[in-house]
């Protein structure tokens, strides 16, 4: 979600300072979030800024461009492998233990597939 402008910000600020309102008043008639509006008055009251904090790049990767590469090698080597036997070769490589549905997502993102094993039992 896209952070509220710095002049929408200023204009709720002005309300509040201006008028006897109280914070859920303000949240109802500019028709955002109760708890925006605490998190915008405690900042300025904490900091004096009003504009938006930074984004901090969310989740971080589990694997590095590198390990993908390695990751690659595994899956080529072992095409009919499946995600949980490739979870356990990559923690014998690498010593790095991720789950299934990681494993998942990772052959995803290298646009990889996993055979299946056509065997029934």
């Amino acid at each position: 979600m896209k952070a509220y402008s710095l002049d929408f910000r200023q204009k709720i600020l002005d309300v509040y300072n201006k008028e006897e309102i109280s914070q859920r008043q303000l949240a109802k008639r500019f028709d955002v979030a109760l708890s925006f509006i605490f998190k915008l008055l405690k900042q300025y009251r904490t900091t004096g800024e009003i504009a938006p904090k930074p984004f901090n790049g969310g989740v971080k990767l589990k694997l590095s461009s590198d390990n993908l590469v390695v990751l690659a090698e595994l899956i080529e080597q072992n095409n009919d492998a499946t995600l949980d036997e490739l979870c356990q070769m990559l923690y014998e490589k690498l010593g790095i233990n991720i789950s299934r549905a990681t494993m998942g997502r990772m052959t995803q993102k290298l646009q990889l597939t996993v055979k299946k094993n056509s065997t029934s039992d």
